[in-house]
Parts: structure tokens; C-alpha cells; sequence
């Protein structure tokens, strides 16, 4: 566990991420961690990384990686960091480091969650999913199905698993809760299972994080833009980016930079090519001074008074 940056604020709240390995640290450090560390400085939060397992591998409880964000806070509380609230966020995000405040407003008897369902600012969940299978399909792979689980009705989700249905479904890759009070519910959570726990997808922890916090009814729901999932978002606005004669450095990074002027965390959820998407690097950041001034302009009242006649030269 490494905390790279300790809050200033009197509210020791942190981003958390699990990173382990060289590998996937390396990665995250970066691509991400340089829009992440303005963003903690500017909000006086802390940053701190996850890189090593929280449970040994020899233990009949022992999961992959994703699991371990439940086990956070009780490790937090075992090392003596003082830390009252915690972001899990996964590793593969890029943050627009000019972002409200993630913990403004946050409740701490509730877990902090950005539905994936629900509220989205498309004009159809349905047709931005067949989208993605169909440009999957056309430019990737001929044997991606075009009706697949990605379809999955929240009935079925939750009766595959043998779980009580609930209303909705988060993404996991982004989870807030308050140390005192969620850490031992979420390190019970995580020893409800065994090594050879699988799910939908595999052996993620997606639907089982899902049912174990909905359950609990105290969900805060998040805005879409603090965990705007790009998938959907290229789907959406930047569809030529699957055909490869598109997808150059360049363009990837120019429809990054404006779904991230759009949104305040953009998440790389996924295995397929546009998950890998964010891996170059200074996305952001090379044209951070313009954005910087955007963000103030947004603040500035502005009077509407006629100026004349304005052409272009």
C-alpha cells in the first residue's frame, strides 16, 4: 500500500486504486496518476495505491484483484491510516483534474455509486449497446454475437446469480463509502465466497458487489459524469474510431479530450480494443492551460448586452 498523496482538507478522504504488479502499475502511473494527482491536490484529497494483495494467495478466500476493493477499509483501519471516506476507482480511469469535488455532498451512512442503467444521457441504453455490438462485430471481431449478456435484463442478471433481484445496476469500478462504517460489512462480504466463486463474467465481482450494497438500501446515486464509461461513449459520439484507418493517436486522443471536457471521470471499463484506448500518454494534459481558462470562463457571469454586428475576419 503506497500513499502517494495525503490530504490537506479536514476530511481525510482518499481516491483508492489497486494496481498490482509492475505491469499494471507501471501503466496506471503513466496514463492516469498525472491528471489524478492535480485533481487530489486541487480537491485537498489523498491518493493511495493498492500493489500488493490484501489476502494471500494460499487463503480458500482468495479472489482476483477486483474482489479486493472490499477489503480496503479494513486494511486501512489495520495499518492506523486516518482516512474517513474512500473512492474505490479502478485503475484504467482518466479524470478531468478541473472535476467537482467527488466527496462534496456525500453521505456517509450510504455507499456512493454511478448507476450504469439508469439516467444516462443517451437517448437510448438499448441502441448505444447494439451499437457497440455492431461496430464490435463489423470492425473487430465477425464472431462478436450481435444478442449477447451485454442485453441482460436486471431480472435475469440477478436470478443467474441466485440472488434477489434489485433496481438497478452500478458499474463497480467506482465505489464510495465511509471507513467506520462500511469496512466490516465489506471484509464480511468478501469472505461470503470462496476462490472458485464465478459469475456472469467470469470470475469478476461485478454482479456480487452489485446485490450486496443495493441490498443494504442505502445507495447514493452519483452523477453519469463521475463514471462516464467510454465504451458507451465512442459507441455514441465517436463511432469511426473502430475502423482502423481512424483510430490513430491523434484522433483517440482528440475524442478523449472532449468526452473528458463533457464528463469528470472517464472509465476504460472492458477487455475489447477501446478499453485500451486511454494509453497515451499526456491526454489532458497537453492542452490543460486552455482548459484551465474554460473552467474559469464557466464561472463568469456574463451580461448578454449587444456588442453589434460581429464577423469573421
Amino acid at each position: 500500500m503506497i500513499v502517494l498523496i495525503k490530504p490537506s482538507g479536514k476530511k481525510k478522504n482518499y481516491l483508492v486504486t489497486i494496481a498490482i504488479g509492475k505491469k499494471y502499475f507501471d501503466v496506471w502511473k503513466k496514463f492516469c496518476y498525472p491528471t489524478w494527482s492535480i485533481y487530489c491536490k486541487k480537491n485537498n484529497l489523498g491518493l493511495i495505491v493498492i500493489d500488493k494483495y490484501l489476502i494471500d494467495k494460499s487463503h480458500k478466500n482468495f479472489k482476483k484483484a477486483t474482489w479486493h476493493k472490499w477489503l480496503i477499509g479494513s486494511s486501512l483501519l489495520n495499518q492506523n491510516i486516518k482516512v474517513d471516506n474512500v473512492c474505490s476507482i479502478d485503475s484504467d480511469f482518466l479524470i478531468n483534474p478541473f472535476s467537482p469535488n467527488i466527496f462534496y455532498k456525500y453521505n456517509e451512512n450510504k455507499f456512493g455509486l454511478v448507476s450504469k442503467r439508469k439516467q444516462l444521457p443517451y437517448f437510448s441504453r438499448e441502441n448505444t449497446l447494439k451499437r457497440i455490438s455492431f461496430f464490435r462485430n463489423r470492425y473487430y471481431s465477425s464472431s462478436y454475437p450481435l444478442d449477447s449478456a451485454i442485453f441482460i435484463s436486471l431480472k435475469d442478471l440477478y436470478s443467474y446469480h441466485k440472488f434477489k433481484v434489485q433496481n438497478d445496476e452500478a458499474c463497480s469500478g467506482l465505489i464510495i463509502f465511509n471507513v467506520k462504517k462500511h469496512s466490516k460489512m465489506m471484509k464480511k462480504w468478501f469472505h461470503l465466497y470462496d476462490k472458485n466463486t464465478k459469475s456472469i463474467t467470469g470470475d469478476g465481482d461485478q454482479t456480487h458487489t452489485n446485490y450486496h450494497i443495493l441490498k443494504t438500501k442505502k445507495v447514493q446515486w452519483l452523477d453519469y459524469r463521475f463514471q462516464a464509461l467510454w465504451q458507451l461513449e465512442m459507441a455514441n459520439f465517436y463511432p469511426f474510431l473502430y475502423q482502423k484507418e481512424f483510430a490513430n493517436k491523434k484522433n483517440i486522443s482528440s475524442c478523449i479530450e472532449a468526452s473528458m471536457l463533457n464528463n469528470y471521470f472517464l472509465h476504460f471499463a472492458g477487455s475489447w480494443g477501446e478499453a485500451q484506448m486511454y494509453k497515451y500518454r499526456n491526454i489532458f494534459i497537453r492542452n490543460l492551460k486552455i482548459y484551465e481558462k474554460l473552467n474559469k470562463y464557466y464561472s463568469k457571469k456574463v451580461s448578454g448586452k449587444p456588442k453589434g454586428v460581429i464577423k469573421p475576419k
